[in-house]
């Protein structure tokens, strides 16, 4: 028989311990999660393959169990309606109804979501690496313009692959994608259809906008997180003396880095 309790809290100490063992399992999901991306993408790009599917069935098993065991080590219920497995339960679907449904693909790279989002993840990062701590921000703005454009590429390439002679593999989408969102519109490369032209409408009235302000906050100058002990404000320059919002003196510690 299986003792449900233990399982529960060794589950519990592996996703939220603070043990060297606990981190380098948290590490190894990490790296797990960008496997699932890369074989994403590369499906993305090869069509007609007898192991597309099997793989697709045996990641799907595996993410169950992932979600599942994450799920059952959960303290807080309210984690079961996350980003994080919401994104999961869609990923597994996809998987699931691939060998069945076309054009599910690009719903696989919501996966990418979960890259540096976990709290816990991000404590053992700011613990383990200086660099992290001091480029945490750039981090997460360029994962974030990364998942972006992946999704808008997976978007054009899915819906237009299979009718349109100019969108023949994943990189042809994403050269589409970059040229339309960066306003180059070189127009070598373009959507056909009604639901093609819908996109492009869509990706340059909302895609564009968006994409800008991932773009400047990934060269934005880095900021330093340090609550102000008066109004706790949280961001502020490196070399910030005085809190913006409140005037008070601050006392960042930089270790001696910029």
């Amino acid at each position: 028989m299986v003792d449900l309790d233990a399982l529960r809290t060794r589950l519990r100490g592996l996703y939220f311990g603070e043990t060297p063992q606990a981190r380098r399992f948290r590490y190894g999901l990490v790296v797990f999660d960008l496997l699932t991306i890369g074989i994403f993408l590369l499906e993305a790009s090869i069509v007609d393959q007898w192991w597309i599917a099997p793989l697709d069935i045996l990641l799907a098993v595996l993410l169950t169990i992932e979600l599942s065991a994450r799920l059952y080590a959960e303290q807080d219920r309210k984690a079961i309606y996350s980003l994080a497995t919401l994104s999961d339960v869609i990923v597994i679907v996809s998987l699931f109804l691939a060998a069945f449904v076309d054009n599910l693909g690009f719903l696989r790279i919501v996966r990418a979501l979960r890259l540096l989002r976990s709290y816990h993840l991000l404590r053992d990062l700011r613990s383990d690496s200086r660099w992290f701590k001091r480029s945490e921000d750039i981090i997460q703005r360029t994962v974030n313009l990364l998942v972006f454009i992946f999704i808008v590429t997976s978007l054009v390439f899915v819906s237009q692959h299979n009718i349109n002679p100019q969108i023949g593999t994943y990189v042809d989408a994403l050269y589409f994608t970059i040229t339309t969102l960066t306003t180059t519109g070189f127009g070598d490369v373009t959507l056909i259809g009604i639901g093609g032209r819908l996109l492009a409408v869509i990706i340059m009235i909302v895609g564009v906008a968006l994409f800008l302000r991932l773009l400047q906050a990934v060269f934005r100058p880095n900021k330093v997180r340090f609550p102000c002990p008066d109004c706790a404000l949280q961001i502020h320059d490196v070399d910030a003396v005085h809190c913006k919002h409140c005037g008070r003196v601050l006392a960042i510690p930089d270790e001696g880095v910029l």
